[in-house]
C-alpha cells in the first residue's frame, strides 16, 4: 500500500516516489526526461519561475539558474518510464510553519511544472500522476543503504525485468548500463562529471552510508529491504 507521511520533518531522511496514472508512462521521449531533470534543480528554491522565460528565452543553461538557497538536499534520484524515486533531507527548519513545508513545496513545484509542460506538449488535460507523491521515512541505517542502492539500481529493470526477484544475472553488464543511463544520480557518484551533479548534495550523505563504490550497491541490494 502506498504510504505518505503526514509530517515531513527537517533533519530526517525520506524516500519519495510517484508514478503515472494506471501505471502509464510519464516520460515519452528524451525531451521529457530532460525537462524533469532540469526541474529537479530549478524547483529546489523559494524563487518562483517560469521555465519559458527563466531558461528558454533567457538562453541560459538550466543548471546556471541562480536559485538561491535550496529548499531540500537531494541525495539520490532516478527517473523510469512510468515513475520516479527521490531520496532527500531538509535542513530548512527556518522555513517550516503549520502551512508551509519545504519538502512538500519542492515536490509541488516539480510536479506542477512538469504536468503543465507534459499536458501542453501532448495536448491533453487532467492529472498525470497517481495522486500526490508518496513518502517513506528512512529511520534505520540498514534501510538507508538498501534504498540508496535500490534507487540507483532501478534502471536495471530496463534490461532485466526480474532482477529484483531473481537477482542480477550479469553484474558487469548492469554496471555498464548504469554508467550510461543519464536519468539518475548514479553517474554523479560513480561516473563522469556533469552539470546534473548540481541536483544532489553529497555533503548531506550520512556517515553511515556504506555505498562508496558502485560494487557496494550490489552488496546492499542483496541484503534485501529492512
Amino acid at each position: 500500500m502506498a504510504i505518505r507521511d503526514k509530517n515531513l520533518v527537517p533533519e530526517e531522511y525520506y524516500h519519495l516516489y510517484n508514478r503515472g496514472n494506471d501505471k502509464k508512462k510519464i516520460f515519452l521521449d528524451e525531451e521529457d526526461y530532460d525537462r524533469f531533470v532540469k526541474l529537479l534543480y530549478i524547483c529546489n528554491s523559494k524563487k518562483e519561475f517560469k521555465f519559458k522565460y527563466s531558461v528558454i528565452r533567457s538562453k541560459i543553461d538550466a543548471f546556471d539558474f541562480e536559485r538561491g538557497e535550496p529548499l531540500v538536499s537531494v541525495l539520490s534520484w532516478v527517473l523510469m518510464p512510468n515513475h520516479f524515486h527521490i531520496i532527500l533531507i531538509c535542513h530548512r527548519s527556518d522555513l517550516c510553519t503549520e502551512k508551509y513545508n519545504p519538502i512538500t513545496e519542492f515536490m509541488r513545484k516539480v510536479s506542477t511544472a512538469y504536468v503543465m509542460y507534459f499536458n501542453k506538449k501532448y495536448e491533453r488535460t487532467g492529472g498525470l500522476f497517481e495522486g500526490r507523491f508518496k513518502s517513506r521515512h528512512i529511520g534505520e541505517e540498514n534501510y538507508f543503504n538498501y534504498i540508496f542502492s535500490y534507487v540507483h539500481l532501478n534502471p536495471i529493470k530496463l534490461i532485466q525485468k526480474d532482477w529484483k526477484e531473481k537477482g542480477i544475472f550479469d553484474k558487469n553488464k548492469a554496471k555498464d548500463f548504469l554508467e550510461n543511463y543519464k536519468y539518475s544520480s548514479f553517474q554523479d557518484y560513480f561516473g563522469k562529471k556533469r552539470k546534473e551533479e548540481g541536483i544532489i548534495d553529497k555533503k548531506s550523505i550520512p556517515e553511515y552510508c556504506l555505498c562508496n563504490h558502485a560494487k557496494d550497491l550490489f552488496v546492499w541490494i542483496n541484503k534485501g529491504a529492512y
